[in-house]
């Protein structure tokens, strides 16, 4: 760590180095459970791109690996620190650059956070979709290395749909940028999209140009109560059908109501197989509304309604942003699933999964964004408890298969990071992992960073 110490001396100021063991702990790891972090060597905390440039020299003359973090609210390990690392924390580059009104667009520092920046954008009337459940924590570089999604992807798309230009920091220590101030470009290949969804992989992202849309009118929002889960599916696919656009479709099993309603007392119905609470937002939202509504009774829903008043709307879309908190308050161990199926196999995949928490005897509460597919089930179990784990760990990869299964994906919007690399090669092929290998190398031949996550 000497060499590695002396590197940074000479580069940085002294503020953005760290070597407490304590504090370099405190930044060592995300939120993933199970997922070991190692022993890092140092912290480094820079405030702009060339003191992250600087960071990389030093981190390359030393010889030592580096894990780039955002906010540190990742669930797959993706930041978690390795032995003998140089943490690289971006939580100190937090400025919006610029708001650009006319062509809609803002440049922003990778450690914003989600929250602000569509605070910041919303004074100008413009909005930044993407909206994970995190966003009130989680940093917009984050989101970037991830790929974030969130609550409105059935409408507006997940972050990648969004970044339309970044500045990087290569592993060679040059800086990178990449996409133009147009919405139109195809000169060269798409490095842009390349990089979204990396995971510290390829480089080191210090600024993110991202598209921004008008701010839609309040939305209308609908709750719909099925007593099985196949209605449900009958319903979500007719909305579709129907031409109907929801800005957000969540669905909420009866575990998931269940200690919602014991935890903040809702008035919820228990009796419920799920819960569908879907929002229109447009010129039409009151009409789009009343019509889902009607779908949803004629689909088999045991009870509806539906209201046009924003306030309202906000407090039963609480329901759903409620159930990772209610579940906290059992002092348990959370491990959330992220996988996604086609529309059509909402159902089997939601019967399944209630099916292997049966098998294996494992609490599997289940939510998720019914409308793009995308399910998260929660493993709530004793960490203690070393015959509970074990259970837990085959219910989480019978999981991932059964999603598979269903023509589906491990890893939705939560990343892989290590929690879920040993299932990287159960979805790709070996042509499409050779590849993703050459471009790698070809930008960090030496496997210094993030080394041991994604692929």
């Amino acid at each position: 760590m000497n060499n590695l110490l002396k590197e940074l001396q000479a580069r940085l100021p002294a503020d953005c180095i760290q070597v407490d063991p304590e504090v370099v702990r405190s930044y060592s790891q995300d939120r993933a459970v199970f997922e070991r972090a190692g022993t890092a060597a140092i912290l480094v905390m820079p405030r702009s791109t060339e003191e992250v440039v600087s960071a990389v020299m030093a981190a390359n003359a030393a010889e030592v690996p580096i894990v780039p973090r955002g906010a540190g609210t990742g669930l797959t390990g993706a930041a978690n620190a390795i032995d003998g690392c140089l943490i690289l924390s971006l939580h100190r580059m937090t400025k919006i650059i610029e708001i650009d009104t006319t062509n809609r667009m803002v440049r922003v520092q990778p450690g914003c956070i989600n929250s602000e920046l569509k605070a910041a954008v919303a004074e100008h009337g413009l909005f930044y979709p993407p909206d994970p459940a995190s966003f009130e924590m989680s940093s917009i570089g984050g989101n970037v290395a991830t790929n974030a999604g969130g609550l409105c992807c059935v409408k507006y798309g997940v972050t990648r749909d969004y970044v339309i230009g970044l500045e990087v920091v290569l592993a060679s220590g040059e800086i990178m940028r990449t996409g133009r101030r147009t919405l139109k470009s195809t000169t060269g290949l798409d490095l842009t999209g390349l990089f979204v969804g990396s995971e510290g992989l390829l480089g080191i992202i210090t600024e993110i140009t991202a598209k921004l849309v008008p701010s839609p009118p309040p939305p209308a929002t609908a709750v719909a109560y099925f007593d099985e889960l196949p209605d449900a599916g009958t319903a979500i696919g007719e909305i579709f059908r129907s031409g109907h656009e929801p800005s957000l479709m969540e669905i909420i099993d009866r575990a998931s109501l269940q200690q919602v309603e014991k935890v903040y007392k809702m008035d919820l119905d228990l009796d419920a197989a799920c819960l569908l609470l879907i929002q229109t937002a447009g010129d039409n939202s009151a009409e789009s509304i009343e019509t889902i509504s009607d779908i949803c009774k004629s689909s088999g829903a045991s009870f509806v309604a539906h209201v046009d008043d924003p306030a309202e709307g906000d407090m039963l879309i609480e329901v759903r942003r409620r159930v990772w908190p209610a579940f906290e308050k059992t002092n348990k161990s959370i491990l959330p699933e992220d996988v996604a199926v086609p529309r059509q196999h909402l159902p089997e995949l939601m019967a399944g999964i209630v099916a292997i928490g049966e098998r294996h005897k494992v609490s599997l509460p289940t939510v998720g964004h019914a409308g793009d597919g995308n399910m998260h089930p929660l493993l709530v179990f004793d960490g203690n408890d070393e015959a509970e784990v074990a259970r837990v760990r085959a219910a989480f990869a019978e999981i991932v298969k059964l999603a598979l299964s269903l023509g589906g994906t491990i890893a939705a919007e939560h990343g892989v990071g290590t929690l879920k690399r040993e299932f990287v090669s159960d979805e790709l092929d070996p042509t499409q992992l050779a590849v993703m290998g050459t471009i790698r190398n070809s930008l960090d031949p030496l496997n210094r960073l993030n080394p041991g996550k994604k692929l």
